[in-house]
């Protein structure tokens, strides 16, 4: 597959020889007998070539009783109770967005109003001043006035 190297022959190329690692074996605690809590009944069945076995009897192992089903399963309740959460949130949610549009909407008809009042004030402004001639007023208590000319 690869082209060989001309310039090795086969017994120059290297070779890594991997050793295995022995595991050390964990000493086993000691077993100690039990004596059971009472001793069992000894039992003798004879085979049908005619043997007979002897030993203990063996109880068999009652499985635990099994619990009633449920109706419906915990998976379908599970399902039930996040769409039930979904659509909480759902509704939350557009509360939410309608909050947000009435706040906008409050927002709006407070700058037009400062608006409309700050613009009537500009206008009285502006009417007010017309009224008026302006300027300085001076009182004049001696005035002689020749040919269209002040001579004060």
């Amino acid at each position: 597959m690869y082209p060989e190297d001309p310039g090795h022959s086969p017994a120059e190329r290297a070779v890594t020889v991997h050793q295995p690692t022995p595991i050390t074996a964990i000493p086993a605690a000691p077993l100690v007998p039990v004596q059971p809590g009472s001793v069992p009944a000894v039992a003798s069945i004879v085979l049908p070539d005619g043997r007979v076995v002897t030993g203990y009897a063996i109880e068999p192992a009652k499985p635990e009783p099994v619990l009633a089903k449920p109706v419906v399963s915990r998976t379908a309740v599970n399902i039930a109770l996040g769409g039930i959460g979904f659509g909480a949130v759902c509704g939350g949610l557009v509360l939410l967005t309608t909050f947000i549009a009435a706040l906008a909407a409050l927002i709006h008809q407070l700058i037009i109003l400062a608006a409309v009042i700050f613009g009537g004030w500009i206008a009285v402004q502006v009417l007010n001043a017309s009224r008026h001639s302006g300027g300085t007023t001076v009182n004049i208590r001696k005035a002689v006035i020749k040919r269209n000319r002040f001579h004060g």
